[in-house]
């Protein structure tokens, strides 16, 4: 079911360079949403910015001229050196982000300097990091860097250079290693780091309500992705634990907590190519999934806002829609649908009676090509604006809509 109510997207960032919102698990806007905090190569090198929403200033936070650090979704790019694109995150509260350049890890607010918390160990990769809701603590993905060792020039394939081998199959067959490490946000002391043997970390999430208790996942599973890709850590049991005990043979992703820390929602597809949308309920262990039609086989990703709605960014489609033809060489994991999906979707479920109504917003027209051009939209923490990536010519650039008139 759908509401047709087509708008035009608002421009935040324009100007010949790209610009980008931190990625999804975290917000990129400061809890009173004045402040959005968004990544650029306006000056000549990837670096963290400030937007003002309100009077439109900006500050630039860090001062990269190293280009991007190599790591997950980055793997072409330059080990030990430049700013971790996948590892700034954001306290909203404190206005604090948290990134890892020249391999350091570093923190920063809005009328501070950089400081430096800690260092990656020379032989591992890091991924997309977490920082607790108190802002106490920050989960650092590593996984060692023989998952990534290859040369993109001659092992690499697609417009991003991704390995052509399978990475969760050299970590079985080579017994690598994914660690969980969790620092003390004010000193850098490492709190803990808990191994995880045979396994690709590249999400991690701290549980809104109890940052003892960390959500990751095995990244592109060789085998076995319905069952193996999401997973729960608790540190204070030493115990963890999946999610998803059926349905090998599905393809699930992009795990996400609500605010209060109670439910886990996921997308994906079925074995038998039906994408669907699934809601884990962590007191009962409740799993609900509702499928979607068999023509919105576009990929996308889900979002929540405060009260538990969803924003999409794929899948829709109406039913006389002519998609484009564009060209999909990169971006392409384990999951089955093709990127090109066009509208920014707010989503309402009723899980018991497993259905979805599909409010399409805009048409974001993002080529989807490389992960800086996903649009991973967000809401603004009062639920009344949703922000989104695009790159619909040359360069990506963030754009937002308005929710409050539905």
């Amino acid at each position: 079911m759908s509401a047709n109510r087509i708008s035009e997207k608002t421009l935040i960032s324009g100007g010949k360079y790209n610009t980008q919102l931190l990625y999804f698990t975290c917000s990129s806007l400061s809890s009173d949403d004045e402040w959005l905090f968004l990544m650029s190569d306006r000056s000549g090198a990837p670096n963290v910015f400030a937007h003002n929403l309100k009077s439109g200033e900006e500050r630039q936070l860090t001062h990269n001229v190293h280009g991007t650090l190599k790591s997950y979704v980055y793997f072409d790019c330059t080990p030990h050196i430049g700013l971790g694109k996948a590892s700034v995150c954001l306290d909203p509260h404190q206005k604090i982000v948290y990134y890892i350049q020249d391999d350091k890890i570093y923190k920063v607010g809005l009328d501070a300097q950089p400081q430096y918390l800690a260092d990656i160990p020379h032989d591992r990769v890091t991924a997309f990091t977490h920082v607790s809701l108190d802002g106490k603590k920050l989960c650092v993905p590593m996984t060692d860097a023989r998952a990534l060792d290859y040369d993109p020039q001659t092992e690499g394939s697609g417009l991003d250079r991704r390995p052509v081998y399978n990475i969760d199959g050299r970590v079985q067959r080579e017994s690598l290693s994914s660690y969980l490490c969790v620092y003390d946000t004010e000193t850098g002391a490492l709190l803990y780091e808990k191994r995880i043997p045979k396994c690709w970390i590249t999400h991690v999430q701290f549980n809104p309500i109890n940052s003892d208790i960390i959500m990751y996942n095995h990244e592109w599973p060789e085998q076995d992705c319905g069952i193996r890709r999401i997973w729960i850590y608790d540190h204070a049991k030493d115990a963890y634990t999946n999610i998803r005990k059926d349905g090998a043979e599905d393809w699930v992703c992009h795990e996400m907590w609500s605010d209060d820390g109670s439910v886990i929602i996921y997308h994906g597809g079925y074995a038998n190519g039906l994408a669907m949308v699934g809601r884990y309920e962590m007191l009962t262990a409740k799993r609900t999934e509702i499928s979607l039609p068999a023509d919105y086989n576009a990929y996308g990703h889900f979002t929540m806002d405060h009260q538990q709605m969803l924003c999409c960014d794929g899948y829709f489609k109406f039913p006389d829609d002519v998609k484009k033809v564009r060209e999909n060489s990169t971006d392409n994991g384990p999951d089955p649908h093709k990127k090109d999906g066009e509208y920014i979707s707010r989503v309402i479920p009723d899980w018991e009676g497993r259905t979805l109504t599909w409010i399409p917003l805009c048409k974001h027209n993002s080529d989807w090509l490389g992960q800086d051009a996903h649009p991973h939209p967000i809401y603004s923490h009062s639920g009344d604006r949703i922000f989104f990536n695009s790159r619909e010519d040359k360069y990506v650039q963030v754009f937002s809509i308005e929710t409050n008139e539905l």
